[in-house]
């Protein structure tokens, strides 16, 4: 039976005023074409529901590798000398690291494990770019053994690669003015790294490199235009210097505008479950996304123009951007109550995973784009739902957020978060009630006799 609020077009931005008080606003995420093959498909996903037998991850690799074309067209459209390392902190899928390595894309490591996982897909010790702070001595060794690019974060692990008199490429990483990172060298540290390295043929200083947090393209170009100059001044004492790195921080596009807009200007308390409230959310709507980001760093003053003429690659490290579109995140209901806001009903779901699933929950943040229902039904029954994981965490909800689900989800439904594979469905997750970990399921396209399917393995990761 659904809520008795009536019928109501799921698509008009206003249905959620219509004979509730309490229920958000549509939030539809983008969806690729393989998701939308995938949700048409009658048998495939209720197929791998009943093999899997619990929640699980849904892959499809070539989204990845089209995303890293985006980035070597932007290079190639700035006449820029560019390259592309995937960040593999944000997926652990080896199915992402095997798509780097096909489609011409470095990775950026900062573990012995994830660096032994680059090597099993494919990627060459020279495509890894070694990052992070006081890497140990074994990361150290192995990154020296494959000539991988090391990002130097600090003095005394200079002094450590120094030390052992084997032969390393290096950048040093670079404290951004007035910043308060814990990460980074400072101007004068920078100096005595780069003494440092003039005393040690067996160091390559190839260049420099930074981060920023948030998602501003200007404030980028301008720090890569600043380390020009120190490219410059480094090759004058003798290095050869012809890299920047400006790592990652591409932002994403999740969410149509006029979704975004409706929910950041109109939010309100009575849209989430017990009152809910969160101080800030990811961007959830970025209209310069990705590949157009990078591309706004390399015309901004005239960079690409700088690059040029001084003969540097510019190197970025896309973790979430690579991902975009890449993966879902699939629950299965396995309960459902029926609850009240002065007076209003909605549904409070219980799925078979965990919140740890859609990590930004565990930022105190709620992650937005609305999941989809399936199978897909023609009636069409607004029904506010909130979403709760099967642990006994109070705290532990997938969704505050009442959601406008077209009908009201029964029991053996699935639940299809779209557009999780960058930092959210597995950062955070583990074994909590001994529950198991959502395994990959990696999706393949199959041409044949006229009819394009999808077909299914796991990951191999």
């Amino acid at each position: 039976m659904g809520l008795d609020i009536g019928a109501v077009d799921p698509i008009a931005p206003e249905f959620h005023r219509i004979g509730t008080a309490i229920c958000a606003p549509p939030m539809p995420a983008h969806i690729a074409d393989w998701e939308r093959r995938l949700l048409a498909d009658p048998n495939l996903l209720g197929d791998i529901a009943f093999a899997i037998g619990g929640p699980f991850h849904i892959m499809y690799p070539p989204q990845v590798g089209s995303n890293i074309s985006g980035f070597r067209d932007a290079f190639t459209r700035a006449g820029v000398d560019g390259v592309v390392y995937y960040g593999k902190k944000a997926n652990k899928a080896a199915s992402v690291a095997r798509a780097c390595a096909e489609h011409g894309a470095g990775v950026d490591v900062s573990s012995v494990g994830e660096l032994k996982a680059a090597l099993g897909q494919g990627i060459r010790g020279d495509e890894l770019m070694i990052t992070g702070p006081a890497k140990s001595d074994d990361l150290l060794w192995l990154a020296t053994r494959h000539r991988a690019l090391i990002a130097v974060d600090s003095l005394d692990e200079l002094d450590r690669l120094a030390a052992r008199g084997t032969s390393a490429r290096v950048v040093l990483r670079v404290l951004p003015n007035a910043s308060a990172s814990r990460f980074g060298l400072t101007a004068d540290e920078l100096d005595r790294a780069m003494s440092v390295t003039a005393g040690h043929p067996s160091i390559c200083l190839t260049g420099f490199s930074f981060h920023l947090s948030g998602y501003d393209a200007i404030a980028r170009a301008e720090l890569a235009d600043e380390l020009i100059t120190r490219c410059v001044d480094a090759r004058i004492a003798g290095h050869p210097a012809n890299t920047i790195s400006i790592g990652g921080g591409f932002g994403v596009d999740y969410l149509p505008a006029d979704a975004w807009s409706e929910f950041t200007e109109h939010t309100n308390r009575d849209w989430f479950h017990a009152g809910k409230s969160f101080d800030s959310y990811y961007p959830y709507h970025f209209p310069t996304a990705g590949p157009d980001m990078l591309a706004a760093v390399l015309t901004h003053n005239g960079l690409a123009e700088r690059l040029r003429d001084n003969d540097i690659r510019l190197a970025v490290e896309p973790g979430r951007a690579l991902l975009d579109r890449a993966g879902s995140t699939v629950l299965r209901v396995q309960g459902r109550k029926t609850r009240y806001l002065n007076g209003h009903p909605y549904h409070l779901l219980t799925v078979d995973g965990s919140s740890l699933s859609l990590s930004e929950q565990w930022f105190d943040s709620e992650y937005l784009p609305d999941p989809i229902l399936w199978p897909p039904r023609p009636e069409r029954n607004l029904t506010p739902t909130c979403v709760g994981a099967a642990t006994c965490l109070e705290s532990d909800m997938l969704s505050w957020r009442r959601i406008p689900l077209p009908r009201p989800a029964e029991v053996g439904d699935l639940l299809i978060y779209p557009n999780t594979a960058g930092y959210q469905m597995d950062s955070n997750e583990s074994t909590f009630h001994e529950l198991p970990i959502p395994p990959k399921v990696v999706l393949h396209d199959t041409d044949g006799a006229g009819d394009r399917r999808l077909r299914w393995t796991l990951d191999a990761g």
